[in-house]
């Protein structure tokens, strides 16, 4: 059986999801057949495996350091939220209606044994599995129906690096307190401490980490800095809004329930996501999202003052690119017969001749079409229940994919600006130049490998392998 090291956190955006990463490229340029895992995932941003099966966006990244091929196993459980009390269950790429429609602690056990076999199936294949824990094993009250922290922990054995923010401040008061939240066995595996994000000299932090190791017998195993080396975000935005710029902006409407927002990282300083009509205002062109909840954010779009915003744009030339749920709330009527998203038939914002209706089953797969308007071949995925028809008065570019009416677009290919000949045409049409491209992804995730290993004691970590 493989070996396993897990990254846990004190509290969610400690920065998990990156360490992981960094681990998985780490092992993997040292010839280790690596992978990563997280047992259960709560995040909007997901993508779609060469399988055709949905898995958290942050496993999606992980495998890619890990230079794997991705696989649902490596994400067996994701909660999709759709409301403040109710997420859609995804299991094993597949989303479930009947775990869907069970309370949080009635799901639990039967979800336990999907994660456990899909973990000791990872763990048979590869020399090291890299876990990634969620939020904090702190909160007590979940322990009982715990799958994602230290149950995983014991059940696969694993050396377990903890891991605080102290950009927020209270790290070692957090790394003690979650220290005394753990159980005998729990502390057992708690290996090392990770002071994640720090700003200045380390040397200043002593004595701290030294009183902290005669607190807990743990000792702290690494000081990383602040990284200005961004990965595509598990459940936060991409990029907080930016200043407008002489160059222009793009307007993004920041939905309540927006989804896959790491695909518009290729807009860089470009984007400025929105919440008001005055934020939208001189716009040289405006994107509506992804939405898990479509119906919901298009109310939303209304009350927010947004919809009439969109709708003066689009009449006054101003491109406008809906992306799948985006897609369907600038169409004529968006259905629900089975109760997807509660049910019911809303309005559109009538800017594409399109009537959606969402089907029970979901559409998930890798996607390469031909853009008639443009010429150019492009890729992307596909995540969404709708079924889109369209009307004489919309022209479409791809079948069931991609539609124009005028200076409206619409679109199911999530990662449409991520081609970057179509992303010099949108900004083309709204008469921005291309801001400069980010890294690849490899060459971040090779960058973000050094900087990390660097500032561990890898000895120790290699010692726990």
């Amino acid at each position: 059986m493989g070996k396993a090291i897990m990254i846990q956190g004190c509290t969610s955006s400690a920065g998990k999801s990156y360490l992981t990463a960094a681990l998985c490229r780490i092992l993997a340029n040292e010839g280790v057949r690596v992978a990563p895992f997280k047992a259960q995932n709560m995040s909007n941003n997901a993508g779609v495996t060469p399988a055709g099966l949905e898995m958290g966006r942050a496993q999606l990244v992980q495998a890619q350091a890990a230079r794997v091929i991705p696989d649902v196993r490596m994400n067996p459980v994701l909660l999709k939220p759709e409301a403040d009390t109710r997420s859609q269950v995804v299991l094993l790429g597949r989303a479930s209606a009947e775990l869907t429609a069970l309370g949080w602690r009635e799901r639990k056990p039967h979800l336990w044994p999907h994660v456990r076999a899909a973990l000791h199936s990872l763990l048979d294949q590869y020399d090291v599995v890299v876990i990634e824990g969620a939020g904090s094993p702190a909160e007590v009250n979940l322990r009982e129906s715990d799958i994602v922290n230290m149950r995983v922990a014991r059940e696969a054995q694993a050396a377990v690096l903890l891991a605080a923010d102290i950009d927020r401040g209270g790290a070692f008061a957090h790394l003690l307190g979650t220290w005394h939240c753990l159980t005998p066995e729990e502390r057992a595996l708690m290996k090392g401490f990770i002071l994640n994000r720090f700003r200045g000299d380390a040397r200043l932090l002593s004595p701290a980490p030294e009183w902290l190791e005669e607190q807990t017998g743990v000792p702290t195993v690494g000081v990383v800095p602040m990284l200005d080396i961004p990965l595509p975000e598990e459940d936060g935005f991409w990029t907080e809004p930016q200043p407008v710029n002489d160059d222009g902006f793009v307007a993004i409407a920041r939905l309540p329930r927006v989804s896959n927002l790491d695909e518009f990282a290729p807009l860089g300083p470009l984007a400025r996501w929105v919440t008001t009509p005055a934020e939208m205002e001189g716009a040289q062109a405006i994107i509506l999202p992804g939405s898990k909840s479509t119906a919901a954010d298009l109310n939303w779009l209304r009350a927010s003052g947004l919809a009439a915003a969109v709708t003066r744009a689009a009449h006054a030339g101003v491109p406008v690119l809906g992306i799948c749920g985006g897609l369907q709330m600038l169409g004529q009527t968006l259905s629900d017969p089975h109760g997807v998203e509660g049910g019911g038939t809303v309005p559109g914002l009538g800017l594409l001749d399109l009537v959606t209706t969402l089907a029970a089953d979901k559409t998930t797969r890798l996607t390469t079409l031909t853009d008639a308007e443009t010429g150019l071949s492009l890729s992307g995925y596909e995540i969404h229940h709708g079924q889109t028809r369209s009307g004489s008065g919309v022209q479409e570019l791809a079948p069931e994919l991609l539609w124009r009416s005028g200076n409206v677009r619409g679109t199911y290919l999530h990662g449409l600006l991520e081609n970057p000949a179509y992303l010099e045409r949108f900004l083309g049409w709204a008469g921005l130049a291309t801001p400069a491209g980010l890294d690849s992804l490899d060459a971040r995730l090779d960058a973000i490998a050094t900087r990390v290993r660097a500032s561990l004691d890898w000895n120790f970590i290699e010692g726990l392998l």
